[in-house]
């Protein structure tokens, strides 16, 4: 058992910048409990870990041969892409897992008895799962690196994207957090999770153009933030990208989409997730 410290929140400084430096305590704090967590149980890594390689190795070397894309076009180097994007989602279940157990757990009962951050408690959650959101990147580039993937533009646009992928992987993380305390069991987050993350991933341009799609699905495909950001990546690693051809503004412009994509997440997600998590503490 992990065991947690929290400054109480006396000796925090009193206003607006206290809480906020109390709340700033509390998650760094539970984002080490999580970490210190996750690193005793190294099979909840897979996700992050042995997940991308297979898939990434599947679509490449089953999937992509029957796939064809325009002038020639390497199938990897498309891929790769859309892989950062089917990580981050699939990823992110492990949240909702988490905060689930958790909830289910009993340790949250504790949490109620300390002086500490709600807020807190699920920023730490959603921070500890960014920092094994950057595994997978890790994991995912070296594999894509040995397949043949190359990144093809500067040092800052590359920084760029991947520092967009982490961005849209915390907001994910936090709609997740919501899901979690929404279901009562782990294995109904992990099922409709996986469900989810299917629907998100192939109904976009992640794995194959949407050219080919039926006329409404095109469009729910083109409107996918998944597929923003998919194709946000291949602009600033210089990879293919087909969908810049596409006539719907997130594909026209899909950096600023998949920053705003993630900023509404995050908005609308953040405030939910701690309304959600005092209703159910309450009870």
């Amino acid at each position: 058992m992990t065991t947690v410290t929290v400054t109480p929140a006396a000796e925090a400084a009193p206003g607006s910048l206290g809480r906020l430096r109390q709340t700033l305590a509390d998650t760094l704090v539970l984002a080490r409990r999580s970490l210190v967590r996750t690193l005793s149980e190294p099979e909840s890594l897979i996700d992050v870990t042995l997940t991308p390689v297979v898939f990434t190795l599947l679509f490449a070397y089953v999937v992509g041969g029957a796939i064809s894309l325009p002038d020639g076009v390497s199938y990897h180097d498309y891929l790769v892409p859309g892989m950062f994007a089917m990580t981050m989602a699939s990823a992110s279940t492990g949240t909702a897992t988490a905060v689930n157990n958790d909830m289910a757990g009993g340790i949250i009962d504790r949490f109620r008895s300390l002086p500490m951050s709600r807020a807190g408690v699920l920023a730490g959650q959603s921070l500890a799962d960014l920092l094994a959101t950057v595994i997978a990147v890790l994991v995912l580039a070296g594999t894509g690196l040995a397949i043949g993937w190359r990144i093809h533009t500067d040092a800052a646009h590359a920084a760029e994207g991947f520092l967009l992928i982490l961005l849209f992987a915390y907001a994910l993380n936090w709609g997740m957090s919501c899901l979690g305390m929404v279901f009562r069991s782990a294995e109904g987050v992990q099922q409709f999770g996986v469900l989810m993350m299917l629907g998100l991933t192939f109904v976009s341009s992640a794995f194959v153009p949407t050219g080919g799609m039926p006329g409404w699905l095109r469009e729910v495909a083109n409107w996918n933030p998944l597929s923003a950001l998919a194709a946000a990546i291949r602009n600033l690693f210089g990879n293919p990208n087909p969908a810049g051809s596409v006539h719907a503004w997130p594909l026209q412009h899909p950096e600023l989409a998949t920053t705003l994509y993630s900023l509404g997440l995050i908005a609308l997600f953040a405030p939910l997730a701690v309304r959600l998590y005092r209703t159910r503490t309450s009870k």
